[in-house]
């Protein structure tokens, strides 16, 4: 069985009780988006999906695992593609405090392999997680953000605790040289607002929801050097307000008093080229994830790195 098709099965044991569709129908939709429009399959399988929920009048969490054989266990390290359906032992490892009504729990989650954080849905009536416990969660949806993956608990999901306990793992690397680049589409950016969807704007947007009203978004893509080979930096917004001592108000007044959001990205490289520093967090595809930075010392050869910056 091809993965268009696969995928298309899952899909529709998902829908075939709310909505008419055959497997064929949604094999269609999807070829169309791969095939035709060069969508990555995740993407394709995520608006297949999307356009379904809408059709069927469902919430996402209303959604049940793909496969009549149930999900598949992963290790936490073995997630790395969203709207999957999987099973997952983990540990407790830290919760903190919900920004919103609509979350009732928001943690990590942690194996042999590393760490997860995780969102327990308050509408999907579900128990406590308590810190310091191991648990078999059963049909969580994993989910991706600034290439960091989670998963979500929803009203679906089987919370069953385990007496035993669990060595957490770490995926973190430690980088550190000179900041020599920070790339277009660094500072104040728009985001798409569209539920489960994350897609940096351009030119007012989306890629997949077209003309929308975005969402103002800190981030900053940048290179530092070691000496001997470059790595790829990726600061989210607490971690670039950190850096850079801007807050997300304070960069949209900037851009509001200059009528230019590039502005924010200037400051920050005026700001921050040339400097060392020593990062440390996960991996994912080409990038380093921010989750630690520190200040280092002055390089010894301030104009030497600056030059090369510019010829980057």
């Amino acid at each position: 069985m091809t993965d268009l098709r696969t995928q298309a099965t899952e899909i529709h044991e998902q829908f075939s009780d709310q909505l008419d569709i055959s497997v064929d129908d949604v094999e269609e939709r999807l070829d169309t988006l791969v095939n035709e429009y060069k969508v990555p399959l995740s993407e394709a399988r995520r608006s297949v999906t999307n356009t379904y929920l809408d059709e069927a009048g469902m919430e996402r969490d209303e959604l049940g695992g793909g496969g009549a054989d149930g999900n598949e266990q992963v290790e936490i390290a073995d997630v790395d593609a969203p709207e999957e359906w999987v099973d997952v032992t983990a540990k407790v490892t830290e919760l903190w405090d919900a920004t919103s009504d609509a979350v009732a729990q928001v943690g990590l989650l942690g194996d042999e392999t590393g760490t997860i954080k995780f969102t327990k849905w308050s509408k999907s009536d579900l128990p406590d997680l308590e810190e310091g416990k191991v648990y078999h969660l059963r049909n969580v949806v994993t989910d991706e953000y600034e290439g960091r993956f989670s998963v979500k608990l929803n009203r679906t999901t089987v919370i069953e605790e385990l007496d035993e306990d669990l060595e957490v793992g770490s995926d973190d690397v430690t980088v550190e040289g000179a900041l020599v680049d920070i790339q277009s589409g660094s500072g104040l950016i728009k985001r798409c607002p569209e539920e489960d969807c994350t897609r940096v704007l351009q030119n007012g947007r989306c890629n997949e929801h077209g003309e929308v009203e975005g969402e103002f978004d800190l981030r900053i893509k940048g290179v530092l050097d070691d000496g001997e080979q470059v790595h790829e930096v990726l600061f989210n917004q607490e971690a670039t307000e950190d850096l850079t001592g801007i807050t997300l108000e304070e960069a949209q007044e900037m851009a509001m008093d200059a009528l230019d959001t590039s502005v924010v990205a200037d400051e920050m490289r005026a700001d921050l080229l040339g400097k060392y520093y020593r990062i440390t967090g996960p991996t994912f595809r080409r990038y380093v994830l921010v989750d630690d930075v520190e200040r280092l010392s002055e390089p010894t050869d301030a104009e030497a790195v600056l030059i090369k910056a510019r010829s980057i």
